[in-house]
């Protein structure tokens, strides 16, 4: 959705090792905000964007606007169930089915070999891999590893609304799913790692925390028990930022 950082620019650079030629898309979809969300006030910044891309090799830039994708008498959703119900989905409503139609549009609209998308959406990444299968789109869905500050911080755009209290304060996220992550993997008690992580990152200042949970990286079904795939998933609220991460385990 723009306002590019490293992160983004590294599947950019990741897609021009799998790829003759790389199309990357900008697009700040309505259709993913629900009411009160950030739509209006997430940053745009299209010119540096484009700057950006052409200096890391992207070969051509995709940048619809709202009327060209969502032109007067559109009528089309996306719904995908079971993955879109959860995490997330459970706290946006109706956040995944934008997603979902907004990705099936511009994959349809570029038609690409492959698509690579980062794995700090992770749950997005699992719906497209599903959609995208169900659909029977020609498309090979690539997952790429999550981009991090010195800290630990995963990268997002959302990060620049962060003042430098707040900034300071967000690395509680990923360190409390890092120690969830290290306690399962050790056989400790799930229950008792989560309702840690969730005092730590509150004791941080976060505002609230949306979930802490553990989860089956293919199917998204809960994990109670080490020893199997598994990743750790959240989501919590900084003053009016909502920041997600997650670790594999």
């Amino acid at each position: 959705m723009g306002a590019l950082h490293e992160g983004h620019l590294s599947l950019m650079k990741l897609a021009a090792t799998q790829a003759d030629r790389v199309i990357a898309s900008i697009f700040v979809n309505p259709a993913q905000f629900g009411p009160g969300e950030d739509y209006e006030r997430y940053p745009r910044t299209e010119a540096e964007d484009v700057e950006k891309l052409a200096a890391v090799g992207v070969d051509a830039a995709f940048v619809p606007t709202a009327r060209e994708m969502y032109p007067e008498g559109f009528a089309t959703r996306v719904h995908i169930d079971r993955l879109g119900d959860v995490l997330c989905g459970a706290h946006r409503p109706g956040h995944f089915d934008g997603m979902a139609l907004v990705v099936v549009k511009l994959l349809t609209s570029t038609l690409p070999d492959l698509a690579i998308f980062g794995e700090k959406d992770y749950q997005q990444l699992q719906i497209i891999r599903r959609f995208t299968t169900d659909l029977n789109i020609p498309v090979r869905i690539i997952g790429a590893p999550i981009e991090r500050e010195s800290d630990g911080l995963a990268l997002s755009s959302r990060n620049r609304y962060l003042s430098p209290d707040q900034r300071q304060a967000a690395v509680a996220l990923p360190l409390a799913l890092k120690a969830v992550r290290d306690a399962f993997r050790v056989g400790g008690d799930p229950v008792a790692a989560i309702t840690r992580a969730r005092k730590d990152i509150l004791a941080a200042g976060f505002d609230s925390v949306d979930y802490v949970e553990i989860r089956h990286p293919d199917t998204l079904d809960p994990v109670t028990v080490p020893g199997g795939p598994a990743r750790v998933f959240g989501a919590a609220r900084l003053g009016a930022t909502r920041l997600i991460d997650n670790w594999v385990v």
